[in-house]
């Protein structure tokens, strides 16, 4: 797999941009001792709508911030890297989509963070590499389900007994959206390259015999 210096950068550019809003405004919050809890998602009631956009860049402590800093990092660069011509539809499409099944499924409770995102991202890219049979493609799904795939038991209600403070639903919004969203854009983006026919593979052979 060759690998664009240019393009490396590039794909570093969006990820540390999101990274950097996320942690200014929680640094924000923390030295101001405010909560912004109400941006985010208050499922089924109208005040909880504006967490749709905003809900991802709001986190309840540093350890939460932190959790999802390292996966948005490394799962941002994959997109923009290798999704570069699909990345700036698929990043809105499955940010605004996971919010609104969030605020449509959500427990009565406020929803922050950006886990939805890192799970829709992750479903994306694994499912995108599957559903384009291309090895470059499938190698980095195999690598974020090395990665994450511990993450899909998160997404049950089940983990709900276990961590009473985690949005499974959100979770699962994320996942549900990265997959559907791989499916939609299957056929754009990179594609695995065409193969030629065996038939034209041995005219060649018989023209350089021939010569």
């Amino acid at each position: 797999m060759k690998f664009e210096s240019k393009r490396i950068f590039y794909a570093l550019f969006a990820p540390l941009l999101l990274i950097i809003i996320l942690w200014s405004i929680h640094i924000f919050q923390w030295e101001s001792h405010t909560n912004w809890i109400h941006l985010g998602i208050c499922p089924r009631e109208p005040q909880g709508l504006i967490g749709i956009i905003t809900g991802p860049f709001i986190h309840g402590s540093f350890k939460h911030l932190f959790s999802n800093t390292v996966p948005l990092f490394i799962l941002g660069w994959c997109l923009f890297y290798f999704y570069k011509d699909l990345s700036y539809w698929v990043l809105p499409i499955i940010w605004i989509s996971t919010g609104f099944i969030t605020w449509c499924i959500g427990r009565e409770s406020w929803h922050v963070g950006a886990s939805g995102l890192v799970y829709g991202l992750s479903f994306f890219l694994f499912f995108s590499g599957i559903l384009r049979k291309y090895i470059p493609l499938m190698a980095i799904s195999l690598l974020v389900a090395f990665l994450y795939g511990s993450i899909v038991f998160n997404m049950l209600p089940v983990s709900e007994l276990i961590y009473n403070d985690i949005s499974w639903e959100g979770h699962l919004s994320g996942g549900v959206t990265g997959l559907l969203t791989a499916v939609v854009f299957r056929n754009s983006g990179p594609q695995k390259p065409e193969e030629l026919p065996e038939e034209d593979d041995e005219e060649e052979e018989e023209e350089i015999t021939n010569n």
